[in-house]
């Protein structure tokens, strides 16, 4: 690995932990109606974010170009690359790594969902990021997603088989790292960590019903070998927004459980809704 590499990766999996707590605000293809008020009004949400010092931040270029100025260099970018949905609607690459590394970012992220009939291309455009992205010594963090085909509609899968093959697909395409969901069976994660030879981190799901719980997932993939997680929902989904970063941080850098990421929380008066 070249040290331009190394040293983008090492910014985002930063010492003392070792480990990427990264929040993504790169929601835009999920909402086209009804949009959440926290991304509605992007600014605050950024600020709120980026003053908890999270290890990166995840968002498309017209957000970087518009509102990351006051921000720039106080937390490293990963640029979102696509633009899809689950059901294949949209599948578009929007940003070159060329064009990522002119926005100053350490990471771009390209997303893929696996199974069904176009898996073969979207794998091919996760490919092609590589092969692109390693002229500028670029880290790609693939976001790695396994459909069920079996419903009228598809939809994310997390059983353990189907994330492996996610995780499995992301790194034989050459990325750097993989973001797939938690499988929710910390024996079968454990597995797939330890078969997978890029860190391997956890996305961050769908909004929960409670901060506690989508901390209680993140600290099972912590403690079946994930290196990490990207939130979003889970994160500006809560307020306030930055208590929401301070406790993943706890539980992600350094190992508090659910509770006491909670309880830390709450000890500095930040009781999060």
């Amino acid at each position: 690995m070249n040290v331009g590499k190394r040293i983008r990766l090492n910014r985002l999996f930063a010492p003392p932990s070792g480990n990427l707590c990264s929040v993504a605000v790169d929601h835009l293809i999920d909402y086209d109606e009804h949009m959440p008020d926290s991304l509605r009004a992007i600014q605050p949400t950024l600020a709120a974010i980026v003053a908890a010092r999270p290890s990166a931040v995840t968002m498309h270029r017209g957000l970087v170009t518009s509102v990351w100025e006051p921000h720039a260099g106080l937390v490293p970018l990963i640029v979102q690359t696509s633009l899809v949905r689950v059901d294949d609607r949209v599948c578009e690459q929007i940003v070159t790594a060329e064009e990522a590394v002119r926005l100053g970012a350490d990471a771009i992220a390209v997303t893929a969902f696996v199974r069904g009939p176009n898996e073969t291309a979207t794998l091919r455009t996760v490919a092609e990021c590589v092969r692109e992205a390693a002229h500028f010594e670029l880290p790609v963090i693939c976001h790695a997603y396994p459909r069920d085909l079996s419903g009228e509609a598809p939809r994310v899968s997390s059983a353990p088989e189907d994330v492996a093959w996610a995780v499995r697909c992301a790194f034989e395409m050459g990325v750097d790292v993989v973001k797939a969901p938690y499988c929710g069976d910390r024996q079968a994660y454990v597995q797939i960590v330890a078969e997978c030879p890029v860190p391997l981190v956890a996305a961050g799901g769908s909004r929960a019903e409670t901060l506690e719980a989508a901390l209680q997932m993140i600290g099972d993939a912590m403690r079946g070998g994930a290196r990490g997680a990207t939130i979003g929902r889970n994160v500006w989904g809560f307020d306030p927004i930055g208590a929401a970063v301070t406790a993943f941080k706890a539980v992600i850098h350094e190992g508090k459980t659910a509770q006491e990421a909670m309880q830390a929380v709450r000890g500095r008066g930040r009781a999060v809704a």
